[in-house]
């Protein structure tokens, strides 16, 4: 490995799904800034990124060190400046400017005035570009003393134009159509309601990298197939269930209710965790499609239930 790299540790960030390796990275013909104190994403699904072994993280450093010299970085503002001239996102943009002005860590509590900032860092993620966090940092903030905040940083690699996942958007259009082919019914509650969101079956966490889409068209066969309608809170239950899940190899049950109508609470052997494959192991699951799992549940409850009238009457007839 490069001789200018030092990797300090690596660590996760669990909540994201994102393992970094801390590093600092001395530049000795960078007589500004000799040295960049960085983290460099080394698991992070908007690049498709998982490496593991230490010469995978190596040579992926030995790759990223020039890309982050500090040589590159008016340029590689100038581009963004470009970038974003044909966007209209002024809250995004007004975090993006505050990340992109020193690549240094970046306090929460003091310089990022947003009032939704996680929404506006999964934007700029899914827009193709590179940002480390570190949560419950002890160490005082310099400029605000703070501490237990978390940091963000600005990784000044290319934005990524192919590849990177994003959370599947609707048009307003093709929304209205899904909350329509699917009736409004809450697929949790079991009823039909207000305020609904369509929710992809299949969880986002376990898509391989692929490009942030907008979709505008869906047939009403593929919206029953890959879609139901759940609330807002249950769409964030469902996505953290869904974290855990891929990182412990555990499925989860709603209600408390310990029961797959197919397959088991662990994760099947021979299903990859990622990719397309990857669907196979959801099935079964109840948050993968909470009104097949209710209807094989019920059906399943009245099943016993008749089986255990039949053996009590049994019983009587032979008393």
């Amino acid at each position: 490995m490069n001789p200018n790299i030092r990797i300090i540790t690596q660590r996760s960030h669990t909540k994201a799904s994102e393992r970094y390796a801390d590093v600092l990275f001395a530049y000795p013909d960078s007589p500004d800034i000799p040295i960049w104190e960085g983290s460099i994403p080394i698991e992070y699904r908007h690049a498709g990124l998982d490496l593991r072994s230490p010469a995978e993280i190596e040579n992926y450093l030995d790759t990223v060190y020039e890309l982050c010299h500090p040589q590159h970085w008016a340029k590689w503002r100038d581009d963004q400046r470009d970038f974003w001239g044909g966007l209209q996102n002024r809250e995004t943009r007004q975090l993006f400017d505050v990340l992109s002005e020193t690549f240094i860590w970046t306090c929460r509590n003091c310089r990022i005035r947003n009032v939704n900032v996680a929404a506006r860092v999964k934007k700029i993620k899914e827009l193709g570009y590179t940002l480390s966090t570190r949560q419950r940092v002890t160490e005082p903030c310099p400029d605000c003393g703070a501490t237990n905040v978390t940091l963000h940083l600005m990784v000044p690699l290319p934005r990524r134009t192919l590849g990177g996942v994003g959370y599947q958007e609707w048009t307003p259009r093709l929304r209205e159509k899904i909350i329509r082919v699917l009736d409004s019914y809450d697929a949790f509650e079991g009823r039909q309601r207000l305020h609904l969101l369509p929710d992809h079956k299949f969880p986002e966490i376990r898509w391989e990298a692929t490009k942030p889409e907008l979709l505008r068209d869906l047939t009403e066969d593929e919206i029953r197939m890959d879609y139901q309608l759940i609330d807002n809170q249950r769409n964030q239950q469902k996505r953290e269930c869904c974290r855990l899940c891929k990182q412990t190899g555990m499925r989860p049950y709603p209600y408390g209710i310990k029961y797959y109508y197919l397959g088991a609470e662990q994760w099947p052997d021979g299903v990859p965790a990622q990719g397309h494959a990857a669907e196979a192991g959801c099935v079964g699951c109840g948050w993968y499609d909470l009104e097949q799992w209710r209807q094989s549940l019920t059906k399943t409850l009245s099943t016993s239930d008749a089986d255990s009238r039949r053996r009590a009457q049994s019983q009587l007839k032979k008393g």
